[in-house]
C-alpha cells in the first residue's frame, strides 16, 4: 500500500511535470472513483486551469489550481501516478488523466479501485474535515508535539503509529521499519513508553521516512535501494533480521501482518 514515501515520490513527479502548466484536457475513465463533484463536472472545474503546485499530507496528494480548488488523490492499496509522454498509450488501470498543454499527461492509476479522486475547495479545509493528524515529516511536528500525539493509552504502539488521526502518512510496512530501527516491540503499549523511548521513536520515524524518500524507495517498490540495515527488504516469510540474523516473527493486528525481530525488539 502506498505510504508517505511513495506519495512523496508521486508529489515530486507531479510538481516536476505539472507545476505552472495548463490543464488542456481531463479524461475520466472510471466515474465511480470521483468524489466531491460529479465526474462530468471535472472538465469544467479543471480544464484551462493552471497547476499552482503539488503538496502532500500523509498519504494524500493535492494538485492545487491557481485561483483556488485542488484535486485530492488517495492511492488506496496499489494506486500510483505516472507522467505519460504524448506518443505513449494510456497505461492500464488509468482512472483519470490530466492532459497538459505541453502534450504530457498525468495519469492516476488504480488497479484495485480502492482509493479516490476528490475535488476539494482547499487542501487545508479537507485535511481538517477529514480529521487527519499532522504529517509525519511536518517540521512543526517536533519531539515536544510528537509525544502527546502518541497519547498515553493501552493501544499498541504499532497501531498508534498507523492511526492517521494521530500522525498522517505511516502504514503497515513503514511502521514495522520505524519500530525496528527504534528497537521497540510492536505490541508495546503507548503509555509504557518513557521519554527516552519516545525520543528514540521520533528520531527513527524521521530517519526512516527521510531515508526512504532520498533512496526513491516506496513501501513495496525499489526496496532494494534501502540501506542494508533496513528491515523492509527482509519483510517476508523466511526473512531474517539484517542486524542480528535472527528469523523474523509475524505480528498480527487488525487483519494486517507485520514483522519484527524477537532479539532486537524484546516483548514488553
Amino acid at each position: 500500500m502506498p505510504e508517505l514515501p511513495d506519495v512523496e515520490i508521486f508529489r515530486s513527479l507531479a510538481e516536476r511535470h505539472g507545476r505552472g502548466k495548463i490543464i488542456a484536457r481531463v479524461s475520466v475513465s472510471d466515474p465511480g472513483m470521483v468524489k466531491g463533484a460529479a465526474a462530468d463536472e471535472l472538465p469544467r472545474l479543471l480544464e484551462g486551469k493552471r497547476i499552482a503546485g503539488c503538496r502532500r499530507h500523509g498519504k494524500l496528494l493535492f494538485v492545487e489550481m491557481a485561483g483556488g480548488g485542488a484535486l485530492a488523490l488517495h492511492f488506496g492499496t496499489n494506486g500510483s501516478l505516472r507522467c505519460v509522454a504524448p506518443e505513449e498509450a494510456e497505461p492500464a488501470y488509468t482512472r483519470l488523466s490530466l492532459g497538459l498543454a505541453a502534450g504530457e499527461r498525468l495519469a492516476y492509476l488504480n488497479p484495485r479501485r480502492i482509493g479516490e479522486v476528490r475535488w476539494v475547495e482547499s487542501a487545508e479545509s479537507f485535511i481538517a474535515e477529514a480529521g487527519l493528524g499532522p504529517d509525519a515529516l511536518d517540521p512543526a511536528l517536533d519531539e515536544a508535539t510528537f509525544a502527546p500525539a502518541l497519547g498515553d493509552g493501552r493501544q499498541a504502539i504499532k497501531a498508534v503509529l498507523m492511526d492517521q488521526a494521530r500522525i498522517a502518512g505511516i502504514g503497515n510496512i513503514y511502521s514495522d521499519e520505524i519500530l525496528f530501527q527504534a528497537r521497540l516491540h510492536p505490541a508495546l503499549a503507548a503509555r509504557s513508553l518513557a521519554a527516552a523511548g519516545r525520543a528514540r521513536l521520533y528520531a527513527a520515524m524521521r530517519h526512516v521516512l527521510e531515508t526512504a524518500i532520498a533512496c526513491g524507495a516506496g513501501a513495496e517498490n525499489f526496496t532494494e535501494n534501502l540501506p542494508k540495515d533496513f528491515l523492509i527488504p527482509e519483510r517476508h516469510a523466511g526473512g531474517h533480521c539484517p542486524r542480528c540474523g535472527a528469523a523474523l516473527r509475524v505480528y498480527k493486528q487488525g487483519g494486517r501482518t507485520g514483522y519484527y525481530c524477537p532479539r532486537c525488539q524484546k516483548e514488553p
